[in-house]
């Protein structure tokens, strides 16, 4: 058995012409487009990069962004300053500033100060209380991206056996929710599971987001299973690799995404899909 690839970045256009067009439909209908609005404090290099592919993303799909940079040394009170000038600016949605921070910005603070109607990332804890609960809100973008991956290989979820690796508040505990609520049984792993194959070895889902290289391998796989791969490492030559072992594994799966190409695109173009979300909500 080969796995069949999911494409993340197919399905992330296929997705974003839809969202072109809503936000076509907005302007028309209320005259203002969704706008973002991105901060970054300091030079991290995967940050910058992300940063550039997220608004770039939003120009291309017609959405209004801002992008604000700030040197490492920026005092906490500026960045919480420029989130409530955006918090009130009517022309912007959605905030998101990008993490990780320097350490003397302490970054609940800085998600608790965005207005929770603009929380694009999700992250606020009433958007965590409204996933917990049921309710509608704004969800995480790379679990709801997961969740379209999973949802474009035809599979129902429900009553299947899946396990999330990896317990953050980012990406595992979100993702584990947002599988419950698509009526999966879930397992939720992490560092201290003693024994990781025992429970993936059950599973007809895998998403490996533990941020190991190599942590899934093939005789980890059940025969035919679904595995998404949220992992971002680097080899000994620098390339770019998940959390799976992608050649032994894709030999046991059903469907498999890989590193990159994957979750990284529909990441972004679940945070084009939230700031419309949130436009719409705030616009009426």
């Amino acid at each position: 058995m080969t796995a069949q690839l999911i494409d993340g970045v197919a399905l992330s256009r296929q997705l974003r012409a839809r969202i072109g067009e809503q936000t076509q439909a907005l302007l028309q209908r209320i005259g203002r487009r969704p706008g973002l609005a991105v901060i970054l404090v300091g030079d991290d290099p995967a940050s910058a990069v992300y940063v550039r592919h997220k608004v770039a993303a939003c120009e291309e799909f017609g959405l209004h962004s801002v992008f604000e940079k700030y040197e490492a040394a920026t005092a906490e009170a500026l960045v919480l300053d420029r989130v409530a000038a955006l918090n009130a600016d009517p022309t912007i949605h959605g905030i998101l500033v990008q993490m990780p921070l320097p350490k003397h910005i302490d970054p609940q603070k800085v998600i608790a100060a965005i207005d929770p109607r603009k929380d694009v990332d999700g992250y606020s804890v009433l958007a965590a209380g409204q996933l917990t609960t049921g309710l509608p809100g704004l969800r995480p973008c790379t679990p709801l991206g997961c969740m379209k991956l999973i949802e474009s290989t035809g599979q129902s979820l429900r009553g299947k056996h899946a396990v999330v690796i990896g317990r953050s508040n980012t990406v595992g505990k979100p993702m584990a929710l947002l599988l419950l609520q698509a009526n999966a049984t879930v397992t939720v792993c992490h560092s201290a599971t003693p024994d990781l194959g025992v429970h993936t070895r059950q599973a007809d889902v895998i998403v490996a987001a533990v941020g190991r290289r190599s942590t899934v391998t093939a005789d980890m796989v059940k025969p035919g299973a679904i595995v998404i791969d949220v992992g971002m490492n680097r080899n000994e030559q620098g390339k770019l690799c998940g959390d799976v072992d992608y050649a032994g594994v894709r030999d046991v799966a059903g469907w498999i995404t890989r590193v990159p190409g994957g979750v990284g695109p529909m990441t972004i173009t679940m945070l084009l899909a939230n700031t419309l979300q949130a436009a719409e909500a705030l616009l009426g």
